[in-house]
This record gives structure tokens, sequence and C-alpha cells, in this order.
């Protein structure tokens, strides 16, 4: 006679056992909802405000400014108060634009020369020029540093287009090279890499102001440049980056920076405030009465002026971050201007103080103004197996979401919900009837699955050196159950004797134990379960 499978009787008895109250019903979290990886512990939500550090001039806010018919002095005015307008005290910057190179090549569609530093000029003809450490050109071994000076009407390119000449020497036996152009054609190639071309004029006319003051404020000092063409400063794109709208704007600020009692103000600035710029003070610790905090009322016209949810798991956050033992919950310390300036990470261990910049970089958030929520579901420590037939506590940690549910999908089956769980701190009770997976779920996120095993219950009717008998719960008719002696070595078992599991659950086998040995009866299930095992026994006949 044809009867079902013991793996598929039990799950309809785990989807009974999962909860105590009402009959389990459909996930909550299907579709387009996103399901941490198993195992990856708590799900922290990130919802925010802004892009970038917020400090000094937001570009979005700059822009809803100049569409309200603000002029660039005004909007600077804004952002930086307290700062005034006068003109650069130079008018050439060097930029880096390669650093440890084995070798370079430079090129112009028409003819250029190569000036040495021993005064020596080389003309080379139109193409490229391969520059290696040894400084050969045309056959002839130069002196370092080289000034490779563009032809006229033809720009130099190194990987890209730049006006003005590029100077290459050599440190410790590799390559430098810097664009050396006028102040004014640098800012052609930064504005548009800053700020979209398309933008308002007096918006592009801040963004210049902005970009000129930042590029002498942050010059390097005592060192061979004054800027990268990089983040580490700001972008700069060269000569194919340039626009008619963003040229005319460096035009119409010409040699206009920011000063600050005498001194060129460090002019940050950065995408989206969010609604409210960020000081100095509370990002860099150092204070400046031009960098304060200060309302942006027309930053809403960003994309990134509010963002999120954005979810993170406690494993990402611990790899990121080099926590060890897990993170199980978050709590933030704001600044004075709203923002995050401290996390406190709950490990099992002590609890772990965190930057929120230093986070924000680690896991890439748009900003420090955000707030954070949680859903963190914890096994019983040590998540050992449970006994069938036994309950198993699992506590639960959920701040800032609503329309929580646990799920469960017993091994074979599928998610299903068992029932709404509060908000704050609570330990659930579940008695699972196979191995099953947990997690807290709302309609749109579900946190990492918790996995617990359950063991058979395997109970000893009769145990001597010739005969033990017993039974098994669940039913699993045909598993194999094995005797095993323990070993020398206290912690391995061998099989000495092997039989199945009768239908009713019961099982018998013939055994030639030894007096005194250690044994254990043990049930390996095929699937669905851990094995399980009864405790030592000590054969005394």
């Amino acid at each position: 006679m044809l009867r079902p499978s013991p793996l598929l009787v039990l799950l309809a008895a785990a989807f009974a056992a999962g909860s105590a109250a009402a009959a389990p019903q459909a996930p909550v979290c299907t579709g387009t909802c996103f399901a941490a990886p198993a195992g990856s512990g708590a799900l922290f939500l990130f919802n925010g405000h802004g892009w970038g550090h917020g400090v000094g001039m937001s570009q979005y806010g700059a822009y809803g400014y100049a569409q309200h018919g603000s002029t660039f002095q005004q909007i600077l005015a804004h952002y930086y108060p307290g700062t005034t307008l006068g003109p650069a005290p130079v008018t050439t910057i060097r930029v880096l634009l390669a650093d440890k190179k084995k070798a370079l090549t430079i090129a112009s569609e028409v003819p250029f020369t190569v000036r040495d530093g021993a005064g020596r000029s080389v003309p080379v003809d139109a193409g490229a020029l391969k520059l290696t450490p040894a400084l050969t050109v045309a056959g002839t071994k130069l002196t370092a540093p080289l000034s490779v000076l563009p032809g006229k009407g033809g720009p130099l390119t190194l990987t890209r287009a730049y006006r003005g000449r590029i100077d290459v020497d050599v440190v410790d036996g590799k390559l430098r090279a810097l664009n050396v152009v006028p102040l004014e054609q640098y800012l052609y190639g930064v504005v548009p890499a800053e700020m979209p071309a398309t933008w308002a004029p007096e918006a592009l006319k801040s963004q210049a102001v902005a970009a000129r003051s930042y590029a002498l404020a942050t010059r390097q000092v005592g060192a061979p440049f004054d800027v990268y063409s990089d983040t580490r400063s700001q972008m700069y794109l060269g000569l194919a980056s340039e626009t008619p709208t963003t040229n005319a704007a460096v035009g119409a600020t010409k040699r206009q920076v920011l000063f600050y009692k005498g001194t060129i103000a460090t002019t940050f600035f950065s995408s989206t405030s969010g609604g409210r710029t960020e000081s100095s003070q509370a990002w860099t610790g150092t204070a400046l009465p031009y960098l304060v905090s200060v309302p942006d009322p027309y930053d809403d016209i960003s994309p990134y002026h509010d963002w999120g949810p954005v979810p993170v798991t406690a494993a990402t956050i611990a790899k990121a971050l080099k926590v060890t033992g897990g993170i199980t919950d978050a709590t933030t310390t704001p600044d004075g201007n709203g923002r995050v300036a401290q996390l406190s990470l709950v490990t099992p261990f002590t609890p772990v103080s965190v930057a929120a910049t230093k986070l924000r970089a680690a896991i890439g958030l748009r900003s420090t103004w955000f707030t954070v929520s949680v859903l963190s579901l914890a096994p019983p420590a040590p998540n050992a197996p449970v006994v069938f037939g036994s309950p198993v506590t699992l506590g639960t940690t959920i701040r800032g979401l609503t329309g929580v549910t646990l799920e469960q999908k017993p091994a074979g089956g599928q998610w299903q919900s068992i029932g709404p769980v509060s908000s704050g701190a609570a330990r659930l009770t579940q008695k699972p009837a196979l191995n099953t997976d947990y997690r807290l779920a709302t309609s749109t996120v579900a946190a990492g699955a918790v996995r617990i095993k359950v063991a058979p219950a395997v109970t000893l009717s009769s145990f001597s050196s010739t005969q033990v008998t017993g039974s098994v719960q669940p039913l699993l008719p045909d598993a194999p159950v094995e005797v095993q002696q323990q070993n020398p070595d206290l912690t391995t078992w061998t099989t000495v004797a092997v039989a199945t599991i009768a239908a009713d659950g019961t099982f018998s086998l013939p055994v030639q134990l030894t007096a005194g040995a250690t044994y254990r009866v043990s049930v390996v299930p095929a699937s669905g379960f851990a094995p399980g095992t009864t405790a030592p026994q000590v054969v005394v006949r």
C-alpha cells in the first residue's frame, strides 16, 4: 500500500505547529521585496537626506536659488557668510595628472616641443611621444625635468586633452606628470565636471567662484604640484569637458575668489544638503565662521533631497568596519545640526562606537543625515539543535518599522507568515517540527533568515550488552538507527550496529557490547532533520 513520504507528513505537521495562534498564511515579503541573505544577521534600514558632506554650498540648493532670481554674489554670501569677493593672488596652477608611472604617452595633432632641465629644446612631430624614465626623445637623452610645450592650435593629450603644458619629472625611477595651466583655463575643465552645464548661469558662476577659491585655499603646501585632478581636490576633466555655458561662467567671474579676513576661504561644496547645510565644526571638528549650518530651502529640487530606505545587513557592516562577533542593534548620537555624529553598535561583546563619517564611507551612504531602523532576529545561544517537540525561543529587536511579521520556512517548504510582531524587544516561542528557517519581514524587506535545526527525539526502552530497543519521534519509518561506541579519544564514535526504524517508530537491535564501554544511539534521517542521539550509556553487564 502506498503511503505519503515522511517529509510530506512532517511538512504538514510543521505548518500546523508553527504557532499556537492562527495557521500560517502567505508570506508578506514577495515579488520585489528585498530579502537579505540567510545568516546575514540583523537588517538595518537607512533613510536620509542629502548627498555629500553637506558643508558649504549645496549645488542643488545654489541651482534653486538661481531659479528664484538670486545672483551668484547672493548665493555665495548665503552659503559662506562673512566672506567677501576679491582677486585671486595667482594666475597659474599645477595639476597632478599622473604619478609613479613606468611610461607615459603624450600626443598632439600638431608638432610640439620638449624642453629639458638643461634648457635644450627638441622638436617633436605630430603624433604620439612615449616617455620612459630614461627621458630619451628623438634619440637624445634629456635632463629632468621636461616641459612638453603644445604647438600652435593643438593641445597636448595625456589620456585626455589639456590646455597648457605638461611637465614630466622622474621620481624614484618612475614618471610624474603635471599640467601647468592658467588658473582660468583650469576652471574650464573643473566647473562642468562639478556642476551640469545646463544649469542656470548664476548657479554656474557660484560654482566657478567656489571651485576657484577651493583650489587656491587647498593647494598642497611644499608639494611639487598644487592640486590633484580628482576628488582629492576636485574633478578636472580637461579640454573635452568644456562647454560654452561653463566657460562663460568662468569668464564672468574671472579671477574672483572668496576671502575671509584676508585669507582665501576653503569653500567646501557638495551635491545636496537635504534642507540644511552642515557646519565644519560638526564635520571636521574645526570651527570656521563662514562654514556654519544654514537653511537650504531650495535644495528640495534635488533627487537626493530625501533617500532610502537603504537596506544593509549586519554582516556587511561588520565586514566593512572589521567588527567581530556580529552586530545586533545600532543607535545614533546626533550632532547639533540634526545629522548623525556617532553610532553605537551593539555586539555580543562590548558596544562599538563609530563615527558616522566612517560608516558612511565604509558602506556607501549618501550622507550622515539619516535615521536607522532595525529588524533583528536572534536564535538562542548557542544555536544547537532542539529535540523534536521542544520549544525554541527567538529574540527580536524591531525599531522604526511597522507591519512586521514573523515568517517560517520548514525544510522543503515555502515561506509562510506566522503572525505579527510588535516593535521593541521581545522573545518569541516557537515549536518547529523539523529544520525551519525563521525571519522577520515587512512587505518591502526581510532580514536574513535564522535556521533552527531539529533533532529527532530518541528514547531508549532497554539497553544491555545484547539488546538495544527504543522509539523515535516523529515517525521516521525506514530511517537508519545506529548504536555507536565512544572511541578512546572521547570525541569520536564508531558504529557497531545498524537497523532501521519500524513503521510505528520503534527499533530493536541485537548487539554484542563490551561491559564498561560507553555507547549511544543515533538516528540520522535522510533530510529535514539534524542527527538525533541519546545521552551516553555505559554498559554494566
